[in-house]
């Protein structure tokens, strides 16, 4: 049996494990609560860090064993070997930030290091803490579950192993003028990548361009929107990012975030330390993270790409 809704937790021994938990779970009212979930195996060499395939081959097996998780626990739901994010891909976020419309996706990269757990602290830079510069933003992630290459728009959709709630953390001086013209730096710093709490299925979701996403910051909601806005929609941009060039199994797809950002407001908003950032997809679960400063009490370490502890 596939799993549907699955995240990855360090059990009281300190192993790494998987569950298959609940559509409502570390969701809404549930955010905070213990969930109970059946216990995913790998093969033994995917386990101890073989290929990331054996997540979405059918090989994972969901086996009557029952284990709690607490939301405490949670890690990211895998390690991606490749973080791909489009830029301006919401239709009223491009006008708020008085750009043209794009006619081709904006592509950026993230770095893996920049993978970060649910509960993880989201880590300000020196670089980045004078004067405040650093954005939330609520994106749909899109896992591929096989490798992909040359993929065609109708065909797109068939390589989503499953979809989850990201925030692309951005630092918008060094997005801007400080970061000479790209924007890979300004969102790759350590721990700008949140990502969770769980993975669902594709089959679980369906059509992915009905899926309402919201911000919170501090308990206010910041953004709030739906997917149908998108201006180039999934299977657009899995197929687009596939063209001559290979997209391993596990690669992680940021597709945009819609109109509410900080940075665009007046007077603009932006992250502090002691902050809370929440940000939920329909269906994927809400994804909690505090604000931190660099080397304030700093015991954010990676473990593995990137996962933050």
């Amino acid at each position: 049996m596939m799993w549907q809704h699955l995240v990855r937790f360090r059990d009281s021994a300190g192993t790494v494990q998987y569950a298959d938990v609940g559509p409502d779970d570390f969701s809404g009212d549930n955010k905070d609560r213990v969930a109970s979930g059946r216990v995913v195996e790998l093969p033994r060499a995917a386990a101890s860090g073989g290929s990331l395939a054996a997540l979405f081959d059918g090989e994972a097996r969901v086996t009557d064993e029952r284990v709690q998780v607490a939301p405490a626990d949670l890690l990211a739901p895998f390690d991606p070997p490749m973080i791909i994010g489009i830029g301006l891909n919401y239709r009223k976020h491009a006008e708020e930030t008085n750009l043209p419309i794009p006619q081709r996706p904006v592509v950026f990269h993230k770095s893996v290091w920049s993978l970060n757990r649910p509960g993880g602290h989201v880590i300000i830079p020196r670089v980045c803490a004078d004067p405040p510069e650093v954005d939330y933003e609520v994106e749909l992630g899109v896992v591929l579950g096989r490798r992909a290459k040359n993929v065609g728009v109708d065909e797109a959709l068939s390589y989503v192993a499953g979809y989850l709630c990201a925030n692309d953390v951005s630092a918008r001086r060094w997005q801007g003028k400080r970061g000479g013209g790209q924007w890979t730096f300004s969102k790759s710093f350590d721990t700008f990548c949140p990502i969770g709490p769980k993975l669902v299925s594709a089959d679980a979701i369906g059509d992915p361009q009905t899926l309402t996403l919201t911000s919170r910051l501090n308990g206010r909601t910041m953004q709030r929107s739906s997917t149908a806005d998108m201006i180039f929609p999934v299977r657009e941009i899995v197929s687009f990012l596939s063209q001559g060039q290979t997209l391993p199994a596990g690669t992680l797809l940021l597709t945009g975030t819609p109109e509410g950002v900080g940075f665009t407001r007046d007077p603009p908003v932006f992250m502090h330390p002691g902050d809370t950032v929440e940000v939920e997809v329909e269906g994927l679960g809400t994804l909690t993270n505090v604000i931190k400063a660099e080397g304030e009490n700093d015991d954010a370490t990676g473990s593995g790409g990137g996962q933050q502890v």
